[in-house]
């Protein structure tokens, strides 16, 4: 094993013991280069001032070289902060800002010890990396039964994790925190968990109380008082798009500290938050509650991502750190945030006019794009291609019942109506199988 990967680790076993056994086989082998070509590069950067050949750039008059039909487009910015690369890391001043932004809407972050956010491709990008760093084959990743398709390509087929479930809801219409409990502490023999928190949730749209958080955060420190390291992610995707009586922060700060067989990871990014999707700019946050432990899993994934990506997009950064600077910012997103809200609640009121309720149940929502219908008398996935090929409504089926609408990109007046084409899709279809 490569010396770097060696001092790393033993920083980890000198200063979170759990954690460094809570690594992958691929997490105690990486590490970042320290002769490498990039702290070569950095080196010379501050030093070299009669030449600097380092680089795999080209620069002209002393600016980096680029063409003229592209910073037309671009003129409002300086192309030092679009052409060269990005540090692997991320651009500094975002991850400052971000870590600033953290603080400022995560009150109970406030005191505590966590890492400085790394840049990502955003969401799915720092996903893996948790995948990377932390799943062997075999390891168990928790999760509600209803949750995003792509965490079994992340977790499972790309690093042979075994995808456990929970029902997400307990008979009251609540968060499961009993069935997440039993889930982790089925891991007792193993010695190891990877539990993925997603609020607000995808697919159905929900985030928990305060009184469910607790649920939550109870059951994590249970499992890890009972043996069981525990690796937390909070995949925050939606964060902020809370529309009800629900937590409004992330679980990752409430995580910090809780105990030491537990590591919360936070994974978030300006995706969806600032509307920004084709950017893909996400970052991914350490919260051990030892600096020197965050310290070295930031080199190692920093490690990763020089090994894979090599850096992420330098526009796209500059962008995203250019809006949080606007004085405008919080009042645009704010108003965006309200138009969603509106949407959510107008599809509630529609489902709950009664009209609908001989052909489907819903699931309990209050936050971020998403609803799922429970079906009562057809096939998902049938009414699924009905209403598609019929009357060009396109929905996502998921299992035998349940049909995933993204009110999200619905316009507040359309909303009945997909429903009544939803419904009257059921009923062709019962008729059907008579």
């Amino acid at each position: 094993m490569n010396p770097q990967a060696l001092q790393l680790n033993e920083t980890l076993q000198n200063a979170a013991p759990a954690v460094y056994g809570m690594l992958s086989r691929l997490g105690r082998a990486i590490y970042f280069p320290k002769v490498g070509i990039l702290n070569q590069s950095a080196e010379a950067k501050k030093k070299a001032t009669t030449f600097n050949a380092t680089i795999g750039i080209a620069t002209e008059g002393k600016t980096p070289m680029h063409l003229g039909m592209i910073q037309e487009t671009l003129s409002a910015y300086a192309p030092s902060d679009l052409y060269p690369y990005a540090p692997p890391e991320g651009k500094p001043e975002l991850r400052a800002v971000w870590r600033e932004k953290l603080l400022r809407e995560n009150p109970s972050l406030a005191g505590k010890t966590f890492g400085k956010p790394i840049v990502t491709n955003a969401l799915t990008h720092g996903l893996s990396i948790v995948a990377d760093l932390f799943a062997d084959d075999g390891d168990a990743v928790i999760m509600p039964e209803k949750n995003w398709e792509n965490y079994e390509l992340t977790f499972g087929v790309r690093r042979g994790a075994n995808i456990v479930t929970f029902p997400l809801y307990n008979e009251a219409g609540l968060f499961n925190s009993e069935g997440l409990l039993s889930a982790v502490l089925e891991q007792k023999e193993r010695g190891k968990a990877i539990v993925v928190l997603n609020f607000p949730n995808n697919p159905t749209g929900y985030t928990p109380t305060l009184a469910e958080a607790d649920g939550i955060i109870a059951a994590v420190k249970a499992g890890a008082e009972a043996g069981v390291s525990t690796v937390v992610v909070t995949d925050d995707a939606y964060f902020g798009l809370f529309f009800e009586d629900s937590v409004r922060e992330s679980l990752f700060g409430r995580l910090i500290g809780l105990h030491p067989n537990v590591l919360p990871i936070k994974v978030d990014g300006a995706t969806k938050e600032e509307f920004v999707w084709g950017f893909r700019v996400g970052f991914i946050t350490y919260g051990s509650d030892s600096a020197e432990a965050n310290d070295a899993l930031e080199q190692k994934t920093i490690g990763i991502i020089r090994g894979t990506v090599s850096s992420c997009s330098h526009p796209s950064q500059t962008f995203v750190l250019k809006a949080l600077a606007h004085p405008d910012f919080e009042k645009q997103q704010a108003e965006k945030v309200e138009i969603l809200k509106a949407r959510a609640n107008r599809t509630k009121e529609v489902l709950d006019s009664g009209k609908f309720d001989d052909a489907w149940d819903y699931y309990p929502f209050n936050s971020g794009y998403f609803m799922c219908l429970k079906l009562k008398t057809v096939h998902a996935e049938a009414l699924r291609r009905h209403a598609l090929e019929k009357f060009g409504v396109g929905t996502i089926a998921l299992g035998d019942t349940d049909l995933r609408v993204a009110f999200s990109c619905l316009e507040e007046a359309d909303i009945e109506k997909l429903f009544e084409l939803l419904y009257q899709g059921v009923k062709e279809l019962e008729q059907v199988t008579l």
